[in-house]
């Protein structure tokens, strides 16, 4: 690009960014926006700072339109004082295919924006924003934890918690805690049946009544269970050795020689297992290589069967605990 353009009347610049724009974000032509930045152009976050070049930003818009191919922009505002302005849009599109590590849910958003430009000879050389990938998310109800994400500097320190732990020290920890076991399940898009084992379970408040369970991003049955509204959560009992074995294996089809019926929204619900019940999922937050569903109780049953409990790698029989 030359860098010896002549500034260009304020309605001259609206309107060309109105088309670039358009191209960009509307059609996918992302080139068009080589007409709009200088060539040292630098697009800054201004939730996390980072600083992204204009392939960077090419890329971005790319990624994003795959995820959301029906994805339409408008511009509502435009504001230029000087070699100073600010841009402010909105967008609707439909989230149809992956972004990035995150499955599509299928859902519809409208998402809100602004963007600070500063101009050199008429064409923008840095934009300040204040949205990315993440507020899209969030906007869906896809919130990330942006605690899981922060980058450590420093020694790590293994013999105490005065600083952060290794990964051995902390699964020695974790492996000091016991646990029941769960199955959770929910159907895919053609109503078959999913599941997998799943220790992480809490209760979060009885009123309202509030649960949540992580799930790791890689398991097979993570993109129906993050496309559900609803969840089945299954607290496996003394005699289900078995079908925990199963739904940890990565068989196909691991209701096939499962008893089980129908919760009201659909989930599937386990027979045999010391309770069940059935959940709206709210919540689902981001954590780098897990997901926390949040959900509300909306159905629940319970047997006489003792739960089976889980530590250090290993499942036992609950029914003759003593009592401390």
């Amino acid at each position: 690009m030359q860098q010896s353009k002549e500034a260009r009347p304020y309605d001259d610049v609206k309107t060309t960014i109105i088309g670039t724009w358009r191209e960009a974000w509307d059609i996918g032509n992302t080139d068009a926006l080589d007409s709009l930045f200088t060539d040292d152009y630098v697009r800054v976050s201004a939730n996390s700072g980072k600083e992204k070049s204009v392939e960077e930003t090419k890329a971005e818009i790319s990624e994003i339109r795959a995820a959301f191919p029906d994805l339409t922009t408008t511009i509502d505002r435009i504001l230029i004082e000087g070699d100073q302005g600010a841009i402010y849009w909105h967008s609707t599109g439909t989230f149809t295919r992956p972004l990035n590590d995150v499955p599509p849910t299928g859902q519809q958003v409208t998402t809100h924006g602004s963007n600070l430009i500063t101009f050199n000879q008429g064409v923008i050389s840095r934009e300040e924003v204040t949205w990315d990938a993440h507020a899209l998310l969030a906007d869906l109800g896809l919130k990330s934890l942006s605690s899981a994400f922060e980058s450590y500097a420093g020694d790590v320190v293994t013999d105490d918690f005065s600083g952060e732990p290794s990964s051995a020290s902390l699964k020695s920890f974790n492996r000091q805690f016991i646990t029941g076991v769960t199955v959770v399940t929910t159907t895919d898009e053609d109503g078959k049946p999913r599941g997998l084992a799943v220790n992480s379970y809490n209760s979060i408040s009885l009123d309202p009544p509030l649960v949540l369970v992580c799930v790791q991003k890689t398991s097979s049955t993570y993109p129906a269970l993050f496309r559900s509204t609803h969840m089945g959560i299954n607290i496996m009992s003394r005699n289900q050795r078995g079908t925990i074995g199963t739904f940890a294996s990565k068989a196909t089809d691991k209701f096939a020689e499962l008893d089980w019926h129908s919760g009201p929204h659909g989930s599937p619900l386990i027979d045999g297992s010391a309770a069940a019940i059935e959940v709206e999922i709210k919540e689902r937050f981001q954590a780098l290589t897990h997901t926390i569903f949040v959900g509300r109780v909306r159905s629940a049953e319970a047997s006489e069967d003792e739960p089976m409990i889980y530590k250090a790698g290993k499942f036992f029989d609950s029914q003759d605990l003593t009592s401390l």
